[in-house]
């Protein structure tokens, strides 16, 4: 259960694990998730023809987007804190160093970070810091974003948990949820309301207004999403400050395109992202925002 320096397909980062075998991978490079082990399978889809150079984008696991959605702005797509390198926050390195890390046979915290600096500011000039909790327990993985704002103006920001899951086949996969839920179709551009049974026989790339149903406060949480894949049952949820998920897969034609991923690459995996697209989520000066997109076997 201890954290351990390692690496994933030659990226750097962090690896722990609990007793039953379930185990995590966080790479140093935009303290990116690129492996979640859970019930015996690795449950996240990371290409192996991602880049692995310590600051182009890596293909897969689950890139932070902030602070823009995709290229919805000036800045490089997605933003750039998935570029860059993060460490453990002084929290989790201050448990570890006295031996009191958050653990325990049936879960494991760690946090990780990235502070503003004159990297940052050459491109967004803002006073701010992200911290990613990552949570693993048994059969169950959550990942939480905070935003804080260390400066003395308000600042707004779009951004996304771009959760890439591995799936066995995309075209026997279904993704069960949000039925008639405001739903917009990047592809042909259009709106409509959402099914609540979406599959996949083409690239598909929708926004979806999503309800996250009974508060999060509540004893159980309402799946968002329930991937059915096989007889692999994977419910999705997200916290509601979030407002939207994105669900993406190239489809053959794109991905083809794609030079980080195989041709076939599509075939075996399906975003499932806690997002807000296309209305700011606005920090006040020295206020935080947090939110979280949690996955259960």
């Amino acid at each position: 259960m201890n954290l351990t320096a390692d690496t994933c397909q030659g990226h750097a980062g962090w690896r722990w694990s609990l007793s039953n075998g379930d185990s995590v991978f966080v790479a140093q490079q935009g303290a990116q998730v690129l492996s979640w082990r859970a019930a015996g399978a690795e449950q996240l889809y990371l290409s192996p023809s991602s880049a692995c150079d310590g600051h182009t984008a890596i293909r897969g696991g689950v890139p932070v987007c902030f602070p823009q959605f995709n290229q919805r702005g000036s800045l490089p797509k997605h933003g750039f804190v998935r570029n860059m390198p993060w460490h453990l926050s002084d929290a989790s390195l201050q448990a570890i160093t006295s031996g009191s890390a958050t653990r325990s046979t049936t879960g494991s915290t760690h946090a990780f970070e990235l502070q503003a600096n004159e990297q940052t500011r050459s491109m967004w000039p803002v006073n701010f810091r992200t911290v990613l909790t990552v949570e693993l327990q048994t059969h169950q993985l959550k990942i939480s974003l905070r935003v804080d704002n260390q400066g003395d103006t308000a600042f707004s920001f779009t951004g996304a948990l771009h959760t890439y899951l591995a799936v066995s086949d995309i075209a026997h996969v279904m993704l069960q949820g949000q039925a008639l839920q405001a739903e917009w179709d990047a592809v042909k551009d259009t709106h409509q309301a959402c099914s609540g049974q979406l599959r996949f026989d083409a690239e598909f790339d929708r926004v979806y207004d999503v309800s996250t149903g009974q508060p999060e406060t509540a004893g159980q949480i309402q799946p968002t999403w329930v991937l059915q894949d096989g007889q692999k049952s994977l419910k999705i949820s997200q916290s509601a400050l979030w407002g939207q998920s994105v669900v993406w897969n190239p489809g053959a034609e794109k991905a083809r395109q794609l030079q980080d991923m195989p041709d076939s690459g599509y075939q075996h995996m399906l975003c499932v992202e806690a997002a807000r697209v296309n209305t700011p989520i606005d920090v006040p000066a020295f206020q935080s925002w947090e939110a979280w997109q949690q996955f259960n076997l």
